[in-house]
């Protein structure tokens, strides 16, 4: 019996959830249904993916790697049907830009809007993602191009500089450092940093490790498992701190400060590059590249 997409989304939206009712609720399915299909899947592949208890469902050691493999063929194929809707929609081309920043104000935002503004008869997709997705949709050809902070996708990958955005400690209103006039990197040395596991919650995390750790103490990090827009939300119930590039900026955080961090030299800045496959000839991205060269000259 061949492997069905539907029994890799339902693995999958178990393993996210911890829960066969919950993933089944999350894909509007009866919970029968799923747990048969996901029990099919394990015996076709002779491979335990849950540990099964009255308090949901838990991937297996020996089910983590293929739960990955599945994430990874569900977005492909996402990425293929979103490809063949698209075909038609952009009179003049399309191009596909991957981000993994947020879009609420800033240089992306602002270079995006440009270019659907120049050009409005070219289809334009964008992609929000984590770095890894980004590397992997680059080399499977599903993106034309990826913004993301300097350094961060693999080699064998062209790139080019763009832009830097300056960093912020994102505080509660009454926090002691929320009205000092500067703050550097040592004076968050005693806080709980809160940043998403995804878009560029990976690159806060190590930015903070490697400003903060000191005599072998690494500093208070913890990951969440939600959107940068949550993340902040938790910084307003007044436990935790974040970090952000003034991107996050476009919505007013009422009950928030954003304070510029500082090193020694200056304020702390995060670079961005593009990043782009040799030899994707496509006149979208020539356009896109032309437009970037425009406002931010090499």
């Amino acid at each position: 019996m061949p492997i069905e997409l539907r029994q890799l989304r339902y693995a999958v939206m178990t393993a996210d959830t911890q829960s066969f009712s919950r993933a089944a609720a999350a894909l509007n399915v009866k919970q029968i249904t799923l747990s048969r299909k996901v029990q099919q899947l394990e015996d076709r592949l002779r491979v335990k993916l849950f540990e099964r208890s009255t308090r949901g469902a838990e991937t297996t050691e020996n089910g983590r790697p293929f739960i990955e493999q599945a994430r990874r063929i569900i977005t492909d194929v996402e990425n293929l049907r979103t490809t063949a809707r698209n075909v038609s929609y952009g009179l003049h081309g399309r191009i596909a830009v991957g981000y993994c920043s947020p879009l609420m104000a800033g240089n992306l935002r602002r270079a995006i809007s440009d270019y659907l503004t120049k050009f409005p008869d070219v289809q334009f997709d964008g992609v929000e993602a984590g770095l890894e997705r980004l590397t992997h949709s680059l080399q499977s050809r599903t993106i034309d191009v990826a913004i993301a902070p300097v350094g961060q996708l693999e080699e064998g990958i062209a790139s080019r500089s763009v832009w830097s955005e300056k960093i912020y400690a994102v505080l509660p209103e009454d926090h002691e450092l929320a009205e000092r006039e500067q703050v550097y990197w040592q004076d968050l040395r005693r806080e709980i940093f809160v940043v998403s596991s995804g878009g560029l919650g990976q690159i806060f995390e190590n930015l903070i490790a490697s400003r903060l750790t000191e005599q072998g103490r690494r500093p208070n990090i913890i990951l969440q498992d939600t959107s940068l827009e949550s993340v902040l939300s938790i910084v307003a119930a007044r436990r935790y701190i974040s970090i952000a590039t003034g991107a996050s900026q476009g919505v007013a955080w009422s009950d928030l400060r954003f304070q510029e961090i500082h090193d020694p030299t200056g304020p702390a800045r995060l670079e961005y590059a593009l990043y782009w496959r040799d030899g994707n000839d496509n006149p979208a991205l020539k356009r896109f590249f032309e437009l970037v060269e425009e406002r931010y000259p090499s």
